[in-house]
């Protein structure tokens, strides 16, 4: 294992990055910016949720990403009758030593992926709120922290009705983005059949490009990238204005904001600077921001998409053009 304290520079960040896209990149065929939105999901320090088709490389890119990231991974299938203890773990009867003794559940890993989370109850869902958010999980009073770093990739599919509990608004919100890939197109699906049967199995290996203790290192080196003033307010602004949309019932709150600052970071990174463009915000915005829309009922009727939304919101929002140092990096405003 490499040294847990050891710094990394933004620019090594974005190298390191690149040759994890590149490693995943051997077996998820294509869809480079989605890779790239799940990584950087990773990287922010938060929890994706990839919404999708069946069979579209979802569970695939989860355990990619574990591989070459080299993290404990582990895959939980949400069904019907999934109880919250399947999740977190629960108390047993050890005969031998008369007493309870506590087996943690699959929550406790690095990557966990939950899969078709909306197909188990509330309850169960809400099982997960605590470990997304606050990185612990209490099982009958008793309070477990989780090994960092932690991750959940969660996957839905979004046309599937029967038998499904939609997330509610408030576990939306605690993914900092949500994921679709789409079908492939005709030769990214033949190199899919040609790699496998070139490697005559089912399964693909990806060997590890980084470690745990890397990771965390990566994500505490966005911490240096700079985000000036203007781009900061021009941030707020983006997310004020989903607010104020005719067509929104309720808009992102507070947290989309922060998911725009620090996916921004990561962006900035992957484009080799160590500080924060107003394009890098624009990247990332749809992914960011539309999951925590909520739109008017005729709005759904129309089969208008949060998407376009937030599309009509970065037009009509004017991007800061600034050179200014950022206050808080000063102690105070600086000109």
């Amino acid at each position: 294992m490499k040294d847990v304290d050891r710094s990394i520079a933004p620019a090594e960040v974005g190298h390191l990055a690149r040759a994890v896209l590149d490693a995943v990149g051997t077996v998820v065929v294509g869809k480079r910016d989605a890779l790239e939105l799940v990584l950087a999901g990773i990287l922010a320090g938060g929890h994706v949720l990839l919404e999708d088709l069946p069979g579209l490389g979802k569970t695939l890119t989860a355990r990619s990403f574990a591989q070459a990231l080299g993290l404990d991974f582990r895959r939980l299938q949400f069904t019907p009758d999934l109880l919250p203890a399947d999740v977190t773990g629960s108390f047993l009867y050890d005969q031998r030593n008369g007493d309870f003794t506590f087996r943690a559940g699959p929550v406790f890993t690095n990557l966990l992926l939950a899969d078709e989370i909306n197909r188990t109850p509330p309850k169960t869902q809400s099982a997960l709120l605590e470990a997304m958010q606050e990185k612990q999980v209490s099982v009958e009073g008793v309070t477990y922290k989780l090994d960092e770093p932690f991750h959940v990739l969660a996957t839905a599919n979004p046309i599937e009705y029967e038998g499904t509990y939609p997330l509610p608004e408030a576990q939306l919100d605690r993914f900092l983005l949500r994921v679709s890939f789409g079908y492939p197109q005709h030769e990214e699906e033949w190199e899919v059949l040609r790699r496998r049967m070139s490697r005559r199995r089912e399964e693909a290996e990806i060997k590890a490009v980084v470690d745990a203790a890397t990771l965390r290192a990566m994500q505490a080196a966005l911490e240096d990238v700079v985000v000036e003033d203007s781009i900061g307010r021009y941030i707020v602004s983006l997310t004020a204005a989903t607010r104020e949309h005719p067509s929104v019932l309720v808009g992102a709150s507070p947290r989309g904001s922060l998911a725009l600052l620090l996916l921004a970071r990561v962006r900035a990174v992957f484009g080799g600077r160590d500080y924060v463009v107003p394009e890098d915000v624009k990247a990332v915005a749809a992914p960011a921001l539309a999951h925590r829309i909520t739109l008017r009922p005729e709005m759904w009727l129309r089969r208008v998409d949060p998407a376009f939304v937030v599309g009509e919101v970065l037009e009509a929002t004017p991007a800061p053009a600034s050179g200014a140092l950022p206050s808080y990096a000063a102690g105070g405003p600086r000109h």
